[in-house]
């Protein structure tokens, strides 16, 4: 016996995955999530038994509900699973599968559209931070409807799609206690190798920041890199995420996280300066694997970073100038382009965030799990 679960099949931004009703899964934690291992077909490298793509970027889920904080129209979970992993971490946020939040939450009645656009406040349960979310709805022959065509484009994606506009309210500490966890713009970080570790202890200079994502930025060039190199290089070199991987775990602690062995951040970022006429260049892990692009509040925080003087994008960046600054983040498929504001009164303080993606519904059904996977009662 098998038990079927309604669920929107979306991409948003640069990442897809099933979208659902919270009402249509279990309520206990530990019991929604064998369901969603068994959606996705994990653990497993292929995810050969469930819809995960076998990549991180692609193995990821929202969960969805009218909202229930004061002023807050949608809430919205989200839960990154890994291919080879029976993981699931709720933690972090994903701001490539918000952008198909409120599309999915028009297709399912929980929103109603309000004109040729409409505006929707989302809460992300993962971290309590809120964003107003616009998406286009233009009238048809059937009533107002998501609009997924359009002119905008973002790199990491083919084609052409309608424009979804993103404006974060509060996107500072999202994870960890404040922007700068450390309380420092800039850290010289001590890496000790551990046990099978094949290389010597080192310095060297990080930002730690979190603007929405917590990450670990440093110099693509100390760690012997140009910066350039492709994905593919990046997760060949087993000697490089070694280290990464040592920096990633001290660099946890210092955060104020802990212990981040299982957690899938802090990200990681190499930066340098930038070759293709944007801002600066980066090259980010997931945090084991490189990012065939760069998740959007990973994009968010960077550019946080460039306009923090004295942090490791010191020069490197090429920044406009003014208080709205539009910076454009190089990665290895194209470019992102984040616009931030400067606090008047502080220009060390970022007041707003606003960037564009796309999303597309690509599906809609019931994924089919196994009925030992869901509880009789939920």
């Amino acid at each position: 016996m098998q038990k079927a679960i309604p669920t929107l099949f979306m991409r948003g931004g640069t990442s897809r995955g099933p979208f659902f009703l919270e009402s249509d899964l279990p309520l206990d934690t530990a019991a929604r999530d064998r369901v969603l291992l068994a959606v996705m077909g994990s653990p497993d490298r292929r995810q050969i038994d469930g819809l995960g793509g076998a990549h991180p970027l692609t193995s990821k889920v929202g969960i969805v509900r009218r909202g229930t904080t004061p002023g807050v129209d949608v809430e919205f979970l989200f839960a990154q699973l890994q291919p080879d992993q029976d993981t699931v971490d709720t933690t972090p946020n994903c701001g490539n599968m918000l952008a198909a939040v409120v599309p999915f939450a028009i297709e399912r009645g929980l929103v109603r559209p309000q004109g040729d656009e409409t505006t929707v406040r989302v809460l992300t349960r993962n971290t309590g931070m809120q964003c107003d979310i616009t998406v286009l709805t233009p009238m048809t022959p059937d009533g107002r409807r998501v609009s997924y065509e359009g002119d905008a484009r973002i790199d990491g994606v083919p084609g052409r799609s309608a424009p979804i506009t993103i404006n974060f309210l509060d996107t500072a500490g999202s994870v960890c206690a404040g922007l700068l966890p450390t309380g420092r713009v800039l850290d010289t970080v001590r890496v000790e190798p551990a046990a099978g570790d094949d290389f010597a202890a080192f310095d060297i200079e990080t930002t730690c920041i979190d603007n929405g994502m917590p990450l670990v930025m440093f110099r693509a060039a100390d760690v012997g890199c140009t910066g350039y190199e492709t994905p593919a290089e990046l997760n060949a070199d087993g000697a490089l995420k070694a280290r990464v991987e040592a920096l990633r775990l001290r660099a946890g602690e210092l955060m104020g996280l802990g212990d981040v062995s299982a957690r899938n951040y802090p990200k990681m970022t190499l930066v340098s300066e930038p070759r293709d006429g944007g801002s600066i260049s980066t090259r980010c892990f997931i945090p084991h694997v490189c990012h065939e692009a760069i998740g959007v509040l990973a994009a968010v925080t960077v550019g946080t970073a460039c306009v923090l003087e004295g942090s490791v994008t010191q020069g490197i960046a090429r920044m406009p100038a003014g208080a709205r600054k539009t910076i454009s983040i190089e990665h290895p498929s194209g470019e992102f382009s984040v616009e931030l504001e400067l606090d008047p009164h502080d220009n060390q303080k970022v007041s707003r965030a606003a960037l564009l993606r796309t999303a597309r519904l690509i599906m809609r059904g019931e994924v089919m799990v196994p009925a030992a996977a869901y509880p009789e009662t939920r």
